[in-house]
């Protein structure tokens, strides 16, 4: 259901780079459906490398979808002519490092889909620092986790607060079931974690416990 909904923001016609593809299920379902035009599917282990070029050829399309063997954005080239760029499945912190190490490598013209387990609000800080503004934000829940989707685009300077940058600007406005949801799971681990602090036989440095107390206090105005 995750790859499902991350595939309905890829644009029709793009040419895509899956970045850490994995088993390149994403470009090959896309391309199967004609709705792509080329993609790269880019993988930096051996084992889900040998992956991607299994399902690829299995599915004979390696004339339209190359697979590298590359760090992060290392697998896109100039020629490949990447409309989209879909990241999918790991840290927020870590597709954050992706995009800012390899920066160059980004036109500016690409629509960024990113699918981070945890670390949004960081990735997000990314995004506004470096001109993206978020396009659609979708959250859905998926064997008892939950799973967020960005999508970005660079549109210039673009100024979200500490609490957009926390909740997700979009989000915070449709407040889905899901949304609401997740949010009330954390506040329970919120207070739970203030409770531990306040039984803790060490005392927890007094910016960590307000910085948790903050976050609660953001989540209860969030959800009243």
């Amino acid at each position: 259901m995750r790859l499902e909904r991350v595939a309905a923001h890829v644009p029709a016609g793009a040419r895509l780079a899956d970045i850490g593809s994995d088993h390149g299920y994403l470009p090959v379902a896309l391309m199967r459906r004609g709705a792509i035009t080329a993609a790269v599917a880019g993988e930096v282990a051996m084992t889900p490398f040998h992956a991607a070029e299994r399902t690829v050829r299995d599915n004979e399309l390696s004339a339209r979808i190359t697979v590298r063997l590359a760090n992060g954005l290392a697998a896109i080239e100039p020629q490949d002519g990447i409309t989209a760029i879909s990241i999918c499945g790991m840290g927020g912190e870590t597709i954050r490092d992706i995009l800012d190490s390899d920066k160059a490598r980004l036109s500016g013209r690409e629509r960024l889909i990113l699918q981070p387990n945890g670390g949004e609000q960081p990735l997000r800080q990314w995004l506004m620092d470096n001109g993206y503004g978020i396009l659609c934000e979708e959250i859905l829940r998926e064997n008892r986790f939950y799973y967020e989707i960005i999508v970005a685009e660079r549109i210039g300077p673009v100024q979200y607060t500490a609490e957009q940058l926390y909740f997700g600007p979009l989000q915070m406005q449709a407040r889905s079931p899901a949304f609401l949801g997740k949010w009330q799971r954390i506040l329970r681990e919120k207070h739970k974690t203030l409770a531990n602090f306040a039984q803790a036989r060490q005392a927890v440095p007094e910016d960590k416990v307000q910085d948790v107390a903050r976050q609660a206090r953001w989540i209860t105005q969030l959800l009243a």
